[in-house]
């Protein structure tokens, strides 16, 4: 999850809304996870009890995803 420090806000404020559209974002103040915002859509799901992401043990991880995984990250490392 990402995380902005509270005393920056006011100045990444556009940087913490486009990434709280894709995923929640923790706001920090001493180091420490304080508040966490999210878009209106993943608000509302868990709100509903709708899930929208699902977490998987990486060392149970099915392999179609393991292997879409390990894509991913070759990848990123290669600048694809």
């Amino acid at each position: 999850m990402k995380s902005f420090r509270a005393a920056d806000l006011t100045r990444n404020t556009g940087d913490l809304f486009e990434a709280a559209a894709v995923a929640p974002v923790a706001i920090t103040k001493h180091r420490k996870p304080r508040f966490v915002i999210m878009s209106m859509e993943t608000f509302e799901a868990l709100a509903n009890g709708h899930r929208t992401q699902q977490s998987v043990d990486v060392a149970n991880m099915p392999d179609d995803l393991g292997a879409l995984l390990d894509q991913g990250i070759e990848d990123h490392f290669n600048g694809r």
